[in-house]
């Protein structure tokens, strides 16, 4: 996905304060405190009703809400059974919605700058669908291919262009013999305004379409360049993986960051055409990168900060803005808010941790008056049958933990609590991130509302190396991705809910998928006496193998980002080169140790992952039934590292039901109906106790 909703916009956030808890860092007793206040204020809700499993479900019909830059229309996309139609509608006079395009293969889409073209992006090209009534709707550019050519921002110095980066020619050694940053506008013609050695990874434009900042990759650094009459100037250096992205560029010729230069978090700075960079706005707490900018279309400078790493959090920088973002947050108190702003009129995304599915307003900055368009509400669930979204009092609360661990860094994640229950005697689940390199938000997660709803604590860490939390958050784990910092992380943070008060330390376990069902084999493995089941979804069963086996493949350049990944992971403290961090991972690896896990263990992998690799599950599992464990292993054929298939996601929560409440005393889960049975029979490679039942893997 390309920055700032294709350069124009985007941010997101609120607000309000969770159960009004200060946003400030808290000290240990505050954060006890707190929990226990939280507690007590669910264990005296009312309990939400038993729901079913499709209700975890759904898929939303209504995605990819855009506000025109001149404010006058809207355009969305929307789910028509098999179909994805593109809708329009005005925001003044006949507001009838209008259907532009009956499908089309679109993931996102943006407007140009004179708002009368919608760009549609799907992974394969850019398509320019005329939205006002003008003729010539057509194909713009391909993406992908040969060239690996990729879109990065609308261009906002013409009516109706974006920029793309691609690849020239190849070397001998297999890299590219240059890459090429081209304009290319609505009509599908190409300007091409660099040609580079080095790896171009972004670039912005003056008023006049002129280049005047580009952005290179030089050896392990990232490097901005000031044109001035058509040459380059190096004007900001970026070394040892720190963080200078290229938002846009400004009126007078400088350019926004968002960047991490002098200090550990992101923030907003302003660069210089003469390299000056100074720091505009970050959080206030000390706590969280800056998520995103909200830009003004028409000004293209910055008008809104937000952060959502912990508390969702939007600041305006515009003093103008202060009084009518008070006023939305007022109306819509608790909630994630993504704005769009144009000169008359904000569009209003609406989420939140305890809020299934969005909804999307219309906002009045003079008068203050909201206005609820739509939400995304599903039509069907699996199996055709009607389905609406769970009611917010049915979804079970969120609260923002933070926590010290032993060796006094302050870490942060979630805690959810079923309502009308006594959190010190609820099954306790530890739900793991994956990456490791990513976090847990303030959103609304299936699984977690899953579990909590059918009786069960769950506990969301975000350990050192997730991201959101600043640079030296995420490199603070260094290469201890074995049973080391990151799982103790996680561990200790485990002990300290039930130290206080959260959870029957008797039943407790842990899931988590790609890193986090790697966290999953290693707490049932090397803390058996605190996780007393676990369930793994594509785990890697050796961190270090798994590294390898990725820079092998493709997909390496995409996960390296703008450094190439054998640099980023050296860097990172995780060389594959490293022979001595190797062994000692091996050495600490579920695969190695595979003979001492005797907990019982659900293991779900993908045949077509190409993450973590099929032959490394199936070879870990192997080893698994030669000592005997307790173990499961469901294949599905077709999958990839995620699987969006909707029997697949609802077998799988009733596998954790299943699990769950066979070892941890949850509630027993209905039972599966006949698809569900089938998908299972098919998958099980390998069946436990737990589901023998429903496989004869157990006779292969």
């Amino acid at each position: 996905m390309i920055r700032g909703r294709w350069g124009i916009c985007v941010a997101a956030a609120t607000v309000a304060i969770f159960c009004g808890l200060s946003p400030r860092p808290l000290h240990a007793a505050d954060e006890a405190a707190a929990l226990r206040a939280f507690a007590k204020a669910q264990r005296a809700a009312s309990p939400a009703p038993r729901l079913p499993r499709g209700a975890f479900q759904l898929e939303p019909t209504t995605t990819s809400v855009v506000l025109s830059p001149d404010g006058s229309r809207l355009a969305w996309l929307h789910q028509n059974g098999r179909s994805r139609e593109v809708w329009s509608r005005t925001l003044a006079g006949d507001a009838t919605p209008r259907r532009l395009l009956g499908n089309t293969g679109a993931r996102e889409i943006t407007w140009t700058r004179d708002s009368r073209w919608l760009l549609l992006q799907s992974p394969r090209e850019v398509f320019a669908l005329a939205a006002r009534g003008q003729a010539g709707s057509g194909i713009v550019v391909t993406l992908g291919g040969q060239a690996k050519r990729e879109l990065i921002a609308v261009d906002g110095s013409h009516d109706a262009a974006v920029l793309t980066i691609e690849q020239s020619g190849m070397t001998m050694q297999g890299t590219p013999d240059a890459w090429l940053l081209q304009r290319v506008d609505a009509r599908g013609r190409r300007t091409q305004l660099w040609r580079d050695r080095q790896r171009i990874t972004d670039a912005a434009t003056d008023a006049q379409g002129r280049l005047l900042w580009l952005q290179l990759v030089d050896g392990t650094a990232q490097v901005l360049y000031r044109f001035e009459n058509g040459h380059p100037r190096a004007v900001l250096r970026c070394e040892d993986l720190h963080r200078c992205g290229l938002l846009t560029a400004m009126p007078d010729g400088g350019a926004w960051l968002r960047g991490d230069i002098g200090g550990d978090l992101l923030r907003l700075q302003a660069l210089s055409s003469d390299g000056r960079l100074r720091d505009v706005q970050g959080d206030p707490r000390g706590i969280a990168d800056v998520d995103e900018v909200v830009f003004d279309p028409a000004t293209n400078r910055p008008r809104f900060v937000a952060y959502r790493s912990a508390v969702p959090m939007l600041q305006g920088l515009d003093a103008a803005d202060a009084a009518p973002l008070a006023a939305l947050q007022a109306k819509l108190p608790g909630r994630d808010l993504d704005l769009q702003a144009a000169p008359n009129a904000w569009l209003v995304e609406e989420r939140g941790s305890a809020l299934q599915g969005r909804r999307w307003h219309l906002f009045d900055p003079r008068t203050r008056t909201l206005d609820f368009l739509f939400d995304d509400a599903p039509t069907f669930a699996r199996g055709g049958k009607p389905a609406t979204h769970i009611p917010a009092a049915a979804v079970a609360n969120v609260l923002p933990v933070s926590w010290h661990a032993s060796d006094g860094m302050q870490l942060h994640g979630f805690l959810t609590l079923p309502p009308g229950r006594d959190a010190a005697t609820l099954p306790l689940v530890v739900n793991v991130h994956g990456g490791p390199w990513s976090h847990w938000r303030p959103e609304f997660r299936a699984v977690t509302q899953m579990l909590a709803n059918r009786g069960y604590a769950v506990f969301e860490p975000n350990p050192r190396s997730s991201t959101g939390h600043g640079r030296a958050y995420v490199m603070g784990a260094g290469s201890d991705f074995g049973n080391g910092r990151v799982q103790q992380d996680i561990v200790e943070g485990t002990r300290w809910l039930l130290a206080n008060g959260i959870g029957d330390a008797n039943r407790a376990g842990i899931t988590g998928a790609s890193f986090g069902g790697y966290s999953t084999l290693l707490g049932v493995t090397f803390q058996p006496e605190l996780f007393k089941v676990g369930a793994a979804m594509v785990p890697p069963p050796d961190f270090g193998w798994v590294l390898r086996w990725i820079l092998r493949n493709p997909e390496a350049l995409q996960l390296g980002n703008v450094v190439p990944m054998h640099d980023w992971a050296r860097m990172m403290g995780v060389d594959p080169a490293d022979a001595a961090t190797m062994t000692r991972l091996h050495a600490q690896s579920p695969l190695a140790n595979a003979a001492r896990m005797r907990r019982p263990l659900l293991i779900a992998a993908g045949g077509e992952d190409q993450r973590v690799g099929i032959a490394g599950i199936i070879e870990y599992a192997a080893r698994l039934k030669l000592a005997g464990s307790d173990a499961s292993l469901l294949v599905d054929a077709d999958a990839g590292h995620s699987n969006r298939e909707p029997v697949a996601r609802e077998a799988w929560l009733f596998e954790l039901e299943q699990l769950f409440h066979a070892h941890l005393g949850g509630a027993a889960p209905q039972p599966p109906d006949g698809e569900i049975r089938a998908y299972l029979r098919m998958g099980l490679r390998m069946a436990g106790k737990d589901f023998s039942q429903f496989s004869d893997a157990t006779a292969r």
